[in-house]
């Protein structure tokens, strides 16, 4: 009987996991998409140009940090659809994170 019951406890959470593990699949998806377009953004919007792949995800992942607490900071009301207010915020963030890489470069 505790066979029995050790099987239907183990079955009740594989549900939970595999949903854990998808939510964590696309929030890892989302990031990636949003800080490519963010990055890539920034790149334009500071430069001119992008800096390669890995490069606008990662500016971009950094500045959606940036941008969120900055967007907290400074209360500024969000866009009512997700996507392109992340992309704002992102963009925005690592713009900001971009200035200060150029200002500690120069000294």
């Amino acid at each position: 009987m505790s066979t029995e019951l050790s099987a239907t406890a183990s079955l009740r959470g594989q549900p939970e996991t595999r949903q854990l593990g998808k939510l964590i699949m696309q929030g890892l998806i989302i990031a990636l998409i949003v800080g490519g377009v963010a990055g890539w953004l920034a790149g334009q919007i500071m430069k001119g140009s992008g800096y390669g792949l890995i490069g606008d995800i990662a500016i971009g992942i950094i500045g959606g940090w940036i941008g969120t607490w900055l967007w907290d900071v400074l209360r500024l009301p969000l866009i009512a659809n997700f996507w392109i207010s992340a992309i704002i915020t992102a963009t925005v963030g690592a713009v900001a994170f971009l200035f200060l890489l150029r200002l500690i470069r120069r000294t």
